[in-house]
């Protein structure tokens, strides 16, 4: 089951699942209460795909409909479709009990095969994620410069949002900027922390604040 408030966004991975002919019925739905309106529930369901269509789990609400859902359908695993592949919501999403959490980065048969991962019972977090936690937890990290001495003000501002995982229209609108202009402040930050993507980029960050926190 997909689970995607938006019309266009269900209908179309529902029908790209169809072009796989993957082994399973696919049904997509707004909402729960949509499918629960269904008068047809007999055919049980084998995973929930839900996508978060640009929200993220630092939204309580968020994590609260996620852990419902997780407990309401136990043991049917849960599978998120999420905008971004930051590490923080990966351990979130994992916290509230998801099976997998797939970025919009990949294709569509990465996607199919993270779901059957997860009904034989893994899961699925992206490689990239992985790689970030590892680089973060390199100790030569930790000797970097000071967050004023390396961005420009508005860079400071973008790294602030990219640490709190929002997503660069997001950014774009509470900075008032143009998403295009959230795009090359980012490139020129991951230039900066020599980093191949802004899941990199948000755990170098973090490891600069917690020193600075340390030092104060």
């Amino acid at each position: 089951m997909i689970l995607d408030p938006r019309t266009l966004g269900r209908e179309c991975l529902a029908r790209a699942f169809a072009t796989r002919r993957v082994r399973m019925e696919v049904a997509a739905f707004a909402s729960m209460q949509e499918w629960k309106s269904v008068k047809d529930l007999h055919s049980p369901l084998g995973a929930i795909l839900f996508n978060l269509s640009g929200r993220s789990f630092a939204d309580p609400e968020v994590v609260s409909e996620i852990t419902q859902l997780v407990s309401d359908f136990h043991p049917v695993p849960v599978v998120v479709l999420a905008d971004e592949g930051d590490v923080t919501e990966i351990f979130t999403a994992l916290e509230c009990g998801v099976r997998g959490y797939i970025p919009a980065t990949v294709g569509i048969d990465a996607c199919i095969e993270a779901i059957n991962l997860a009904i034989a019972g893994g899961v699925f977090v992206p490689a990239s994620s992985l790689f970030a936690l590892r680089q973060a937890l390199d100790p030569s990290f930790r000797e970097a410069k000071p967050i004023s001495s390396v961005f420009t003000p508005r860079e400071a501002a973008v790294v602030e949002a990219l640490r709190r995982g929002k997503a660069n229209k997001i950014i774009a609108y509470e900075l008032d900027m143009c998403e295009s202009t959230v795009k090359v402040h980012i490139r020129h930050i991951m230039k900066k922390m020599k980093a191949t993507n802004r899941t990199e980029v948000a755990y170098k960050i973090n490891s600069l604040f917690n020193s600075e926190e340390a030092a104060s």
